[in-house]
């Protein structure tokens, strides 16, 4: 029933009425929000803010920020565990993985990963985070038990430079089966067997390929 949009130079959350598509509420979250996740039972907000290289916390509830984690340089990604208890977070400077105990306001474990991390996305069961690293051309998979990277997916396109291949934007298929990763300038979207942590098919589709959903 409720959209929310990032809006980097205003700094600030708009929530959109689906039904009626006015917006309905602001919500300040810090300067220059890069992206966000909400917590499984909708109470709270988490947002990078790039120029501050902090994970922001805000309660939607009172529209009031009430904590923030230091994390490394120009965060990005932001997810939020399926039971609420982690937060991860990209640093795209340092090349992390930062994993934040939100109650605790505390980083937990830095992961180091490929160059530039930018998206996520998390296994249906929870035990797999993958992560893109645009510079890298992979996706780093970390197992959110051992908290480390336990694979790398190595993207490569005949007659593409490793340094066009610019993976950004993932998402996973419901049963878990099947990932899909938008390879930005490459121009291609990957589908890859999340089992056998290979890929599959290389789809041409517009020119810097930048989200997947």
């Amino acid at each position: 029933t409720k959209l929310y949009a990032a809006c980097g130079d205003a700094n600030r959350v708009d929530v959109i009425d689906v039904a009626t598509l006015a917006v309905t509420e602001r919500i300040p979250v810090g300067d220059d929000p890069e992206m966000f996740d909400l917590s499984p039972d909708g109470k709270t907000l988490y947002v990078s803010n790039e120029e501050d290289s902090v994970l922001g916390i805000v309660d939607l509830a009172t529209k009031k920020r009430t904590g923030e984690v230091k994390v490394g340089g120009e965060p990005e990604g932001v997810l939020v565990s399926h039971d609420g208890k982690t937060v991860y977070v990209t640093s795209e400077v340092a090349s992390l993985v930062h994993v934040v105990d939100p109650a605790a306001g505390t980083v937990l474990k830095n992961v180091q990963v490929g160059k530039r991390p930018r998206r996520f996305s998390l296994t249906p069961d929870g035990a797999e985070l993958w992560v893109t690293s645009e510079l890298g051309s992979s996706v780093s998979i970390l197992s959110t038990k051992d908290l480390k990277v336990i694979a790398t997916v190595k993207f490569e396109l005949k007659g593409a430079r490793a340094q066009d291949i610019t993976p950004v934007g993932i998402t996973m298929s419901r049963d878990g089966k099947r990932a899909y990763v938008a390879l930005g300038q490459a121009n291609h979207v990957a589908f890859v067997d999340v089992a056998a942590r290979k890929v599959t098919d290389l789809v041409l589709v517009g020119k810097r390929a930048w989200n997947v959903h």
